[in-house]
């Protein structure tokens, strides 16, 4: 499918106490369950974008070598008052192109989504979130958690299966 990455995620990229953990669990937590356990490539921003690379560019150029998109929900990005770029892009490609799947992980309790801008909300209201809680936190690298087993029932299937 010409495709280099089976997901692109995205995360709230301010630095207070929450997002330390998110980044814990994008940079740490998610490589080790999604590349190296279950066999996925992940493109991060942060890790997979270079220095002196043109942003904007390449973070379109990674979503749309991306067969999913993965958007990671917290109160600092409901809160946020400007979208982030890759925020807008990856919404208009699910939702006007229609060609590339969102999964969206609940990283703590929303509540109600009201504070969310309207194209997440149709996305929640469609297909759910896939929510973690704090038990998930104790056993965060088990592959065979229910949190990783929901997150890859949505991914593509590995090369290993095609």
């Amino acid at each position: 499918d010409g495709k280099t990455h089976d997901a692109y995620v995205i995360y709230p990229k301010n630095h207070t106490n929450e997002a330390n953990f998110v980044e814990y669990f994008v940079y740490q937590i998610m490589p080790e369950i999604l590349e190296n356990k279950c066999g996925y490539k992940l493109c991060i921003y942060g890790r997979d974008i270079y220095p002196g690379e043109d942003t904007v560019s390449a973070i379109e150029k990674r979503m749309q070598s991306s067969r999913r998109l993965i958007i990671l929900l917290t109160h600092q990005l409901v809160n946020c008052k400007e979208h982030t770029y890759d925020q807008h892009i990856a919404l208009y490609n699910a939702l006007i192109q229609n060609d590339t799947k969102v999964i969206l992980l609940e990283m703590e309790s929303i509540g109600t989504y009201g504070k969310l801008q309207e194209s997440l909300r149709f996305i929640i209201k469609q297909q759910g979130t896939i929510k973690w809680k704090e038990q998930h936190s104790v056993h965060p690298q088990s592959p065979n958690s229910k949190f990783w087993k929901q997150v890859r029932y949505h991914m593509p299937l590995t090369l290993k299966s095609r």
